[in-house]
């Protein structure tokens, strides 16, 4: 089952789990998760209900949505936070315990990426991954200007002074790029 964005197949959500590499009983956090839940719902369904997934945000009436959809579909994995991931310490989730961190689409709406990426790298443990997915520096109908988007060398770079390791990048859809992390 492929999940497509908008009505438009922008990200390939199956693409981007499988680059994951989630497992039954994982840990997951979808910071800047949404009100979709576009990726907290399918993490949930593999992760099991040994595992959880935490879906945050700053926005609550987003967390507001994807809790009253966890309880009509009995998704009892699926935990809601509110919190601002710009503040290094900020997020309830215990330092060092997630295996897997999604940021989609998520720092090109701040000016406080580095401590976006550190607050991330905070909650996961060793080993863990980091999936970064953001719009590709091109021109295009879709998505933020030129000026917001993430230049992917940059993420590269500087990852290495937060303690993490990148490991590849994916093709995530036609207007975006992927980066896998792993914390070194």
């Amino acid at each position: 089952m492929n999940h497509i964005t908008g009505g438009r197949a922008l990200l390939d959500v199956d693409l981007i789990l499988d680059k994951a590499q989630i497992e039954t009983n994982m840990k997951v956090a979808d910071l800047g998760c949404g009100s979709l839940g576009r990726y907290v719902f399918p993490a949930a369904e593999i992760v099991g209900s040994k595992g959880r997934v935490y879906a945050v945000d700053i926005l609550k009436t987003a967390l507001e949505t994807v809790s009253r959809r966890a309880r009509v579909e009995n998704t009892r994995n699926v935990r809601t936070i509110w919190s601002d991931i710009e503040i290094f310490g900020a997020t309830k989730i215990e330092t060092c315990s997630l295996d897997i961190v999604f940021l989609i689409n998520t720092l090109y709406q701040s000016h406080k990426r580095p401590e976006i990426i550190r607050e991330s790298t905070r909650m996961i443990k060793n080993q863990g991954k980091i999936i970064i997915v953001e719009w590709k520096n091109i021109a295009s109908p879709l998505g933020p200007p030129s000026e917001f988007r993430v230049k992917k060398d940059n993420l590269i770079k500087g990852s290495k002074k937060l303690g993490l390791k990148f490991e590849e990048e994916f093709f995530a859809g036609k207007y975006h790029y992927g980066l896998v992390f792993i914390k070194i």
